[in-house]
């Protein structure tokens, strides 16, 4: 292994890839740490796990395997036991006859080898190893067995944790259950689940009872990653401690429940949105973390293109109207809104909102929780805050004719509207409201803007690099005109993936945002009921950037990749 490991080492010198300073700090983290030599360059971002495999591939005389195309039959993967799949980080592919073929990322590791050859039944003779990625073999591992459990205590002895203050928390005395939430090792679990999330920059934690395991994952940059497995045994304890922390009723499993809590990290004060659904392994649990700090970077560094951020900017300065932004879950349309709400919370204005659930709670402005339940609907709370002598009114989302009716009369009355609906772009906001049943002449007469928001990734700054794109892929996303530009504009960039975005070439979010004002032009068709299509086409004519020209301008300057920008935006 140290011949093939010296070798590798003398081709990335030979190249040129890998300079003597690097190279003794190489060797010196080897020394420090061992492991493998090559597992050392890949966390270095020396070479790539794709590099390690051709390297291995050439030498050895092993041939390589893409596991993402292959199935594999779990009556195999019985063949190799899972605590020692996962150990030595190998999985069992194929077995024809006597032989048992294997997946490695390392087919250097002989020890793992004899390991498989000394567990397997008496009937395997020969074992033949291929090579396959790290992440392939962790993802098939994933599929074949499912996650490998670890023992709590292992979990927190393994971990660095700072514990979390949780503010105004109710301390409640229920029994067993709730003893054993309140046990260290418990509550420093789910320290160190609230720790990792906010560490790794993710915006939802869901924790998801299994049949034999309690699952967390983290959604980071709107993707979610799996990140630990805790014990069956220990679920009950630490779903209690959460709902404690939320102020939720531990004894009631069978309906869904919200709530909320926040925590003190350091000199950050975070709130996290609680969401508590029955499943059939027990209650779901999806915490939400709302960072105020977010919201007080204003509208400017969010990210959107000069020209559709201008549009949206003259709307805000407008007496009163109303301000629609449109997207799917997700889209960063609250965010986008609480910030203008924030901008605009001056001592003189009178600022409600009318939200389900309240998510950020920000101080100065009067925000109403709806709850239908009690007959406190969307419409219902606009008709009672409108005797509140608002200046400017948010309403979290516009679901039905009434609360769309009686925002709209506001506007029409002195107030500025700012609201959300679900819609592809800006200009079917408007053909939404008439469908909905409210008359065309209010609608034109009420709306100053409209806007179509998403949140593309951003390409990560520590493995960004060069990539050709055939003039022939641009083809099926613009027409000639704006390939030549594109083509001028280059080059065009990727992330490769390293441990700083944990592989994924993407680090971070940037807001793509299509403004459509409303004009004397636009409310004359809107009167007419003329198309969507027909109204964009006319606003593209009059200089606005649709959400695939802003897509294309971010992937032309180099922040994000096309794929990005074919995932966020649709076909026009």
């Amino acid at each position: 292994m140290k011949k093939l490991s010296d070798k590798l080492l003398d081709i990335l010198e030979q190249k040129k890839i890998l300079d003597k300073v690097h190279l003794k700090k190489i060797l010196n983290i080897h020394k420090r740490k061992g492991g493998s030599i090559g597992k050392i360059l890949i966390s270095e971002n020396v070479i790539t796990h794709k590099d390690l495999m051709a390297f291995l591939s050439e030498q050895l005389n092993i041939p390589p395997i893409d596991l993402s195309k292959y199935t594999i039959n779990p009556d195999i993967a019985k063949l190799v036991p899972q605590k020692l799949a996962f150990q030595h980080n190998l999985v069992p592919v194929s077995k024809i006859g006597s032989t048992l073929t294997i997946a490695m990322s390392d087919p250097t590791d002989i020890l793992a080898i004899d390991d498989v050859r000394a567990i397997v039944s008496p009937g395997i003779e020969t074992i033949d190893v291929i090579i396959a990625s790290d992440n392939d073999i962790k993802d098939s591992l994933g599929r074949l067995y499912g996650s490998p459990t670890e023992d709590i205590a292992k979990i927190i002895s393994n971990a660095e944790t700072a514990e979390v203050e949780v503010l105004e928390e109710e301390k409640l005395d229920v029994g067993e259950v709730t003893a054993e939430s309140q046990k260290a090792p418990i509550v420093k679990v789910v320290s160190l689940i609230l720790n990792e999330a906010l560490r790794g920059r993710a915006s939802d934690i869901h924790i998801e009872p299994c049949e034999k395991n309690l699952k967390v994952r983290y959604r980071i940059d709107g993707v979610l990653h799996e990140a630990l497995s805790l014990p069956k045994e220990n679920q009950n304890a630490v779903l209690a401690r959460l709902k404690i922390m939320s102020k939720l009723d531990i004894t009631e499993t069978r309906i869904p429940q919200d709530g909320r809590f926040r925590i003190k990290l350091g000199r950050k004060e975070i709130d996290f949105r609680v969401s508590v659904l029955p499943i059939a392994f027990g209650n779901k649990i999806v915490l939400r973390a709302l960072d105020k700090s977010n919201l007080s970077i204003g509208l400017d560094k969010l990210g959107f293109l000069p020209q559709p951020l201008k549009a949206f900017k003259n709307a805000l300065e407008k007496p009163f109207g109303m301000l629609l932004l449109t997207g799917p879950t997700g889209s960063g349309k609250s965010t986008t809104l609480y910030s203008i709400v924030n901008k605009l919370n001056t001592a003189d204005k009178n600022i409600v909102t009318i939200e389900d659930p309240v998510e950020y709670q920000v101080e100065g402005i009067t925000q109403i929780q709806a709850n239908p339940e009690i007959g406190l609907s969307f419409a219902n709370g606009l008709k009672s805050l409108l005797r509140q002598s608002p200046d400017i009114i948010m309403v979290g989302e516009i679901r039905d004719f009434e609360t769309a009716d009686i925002a709209i009369k506001a506007s029409l009355t002195g107030q500025l509207v700012l609201s959300t609906l679900h819609t592809n772009n800006a200009a079917g906001a408007i053909t939404r409201l008439v469908d909905m049943g409210v008359e065309p002449f209010l609608v034109a007469a009420s709306l100053i803007l409209t806007a179509a928001q998403r949140l593309a990734r951003k390409i990560c700054p520590r493995c960004k690099e060069k990539v050709d794109i055939p003039r022939s892929v641009l083809e099926r996303i613009a027409n000639n005109t704006e390939i030549d530009k594109l083509m001028k504009r280059g080059p065009f960039y990727r992330g490769k993936g390293c441990s700083y975005c944990s592989s994924t070439g993407y680090f971070g979010r940037m807001g793509v945002l299509e403004t459509l004002t409303i004009d004397d032009t636009i409310r004359d068709m809107v009167i007419r009921k003329i198309s969507s299509a027909e109204m964009e086409k006319y606003a593209v004519s009059k200089g606005m950037m649709s959400l695939r020209d802003s897509a294309l301008e971010i992937f032309a300057s180099g922040l994000t990749t096309l794929e990005e920008v074919l995932r966020i935006t649709t076909e026009e």
